[in-house]
């Protein structure tokens, strides 16, 4: 049997979990599963920070979980950029929560790949080569969508998480 994975979204200033979230769209507000078309990012703004973790409930049959991946694919359409907090090189380490924004995010300053990274970008307890021999919790996804004045309204793009289970 499978581990059993969600993904848990935190939003406001008492870090306010959403477990198991149905998306990740990202907005005007700071809300998990957000309505995008009623919450929309005006060009030349940013959306409000998604603060994210993976969270293991139970091992099912596996003795371990690790190498964290996440990314993007499909086109955004202008000049807008996915930023975060995941790299492959010169991680972080695991961030302290903090009020998700819609200012220039000082926390997700990377650009999301595009494609399925060759080594873990996403921490647990601190490292990229973290492991899960529980149930428990990935460090932070932090990601934003930054435009650009000039850019369109209604882009979609899926965001994408993988990690390694080892039986």
């Amino acid at each position: 049997m499978a581990a059993s994975v969600r993904i848990n979204e935190y939003n406001g200033a008492g870090a306010t979990e959403t477990t198991n979230i149905g998306d990740t769209d990202m907005g005007s507000v700071d809300q998990a599963n957000l309505d995008p078309v009623a919450n929309p990012i005006v060009p030349g703004e940013n959306s409000f920070e998604k603060w994210q973790k993976l969270e293991v409930t139970a091992m099912g049959g596996s003795s371990k979980i690790h190498n964290l991946k996440v990314w993007r694919t499909g086109a955004l359409g202008g000049a807008a950029a996915h930023k975060t907090n995941a790299r492959t090189a010169s991680y972080g380490g695991a961030e302290a929560f903090a009020t998700p924004t819609d200012d220039l995010s000082t926390v997700a300053d990377q650009v999301m790949p595009s494609s399925e990274p060759a080594t873990a970008n996403l921490g647990i307890g601190g490292s990229l080569a973290g492991e899960l021999t529980a149930a428990g919790y990935s460090d932070y996804l932090v990601h934003q969508m930054q435009t650009d004045a000039g850019d369109v309204a209604g882009s979609t793009s899926t965001l994408n998480y993988q990690y390694d289970e080892v039986a």
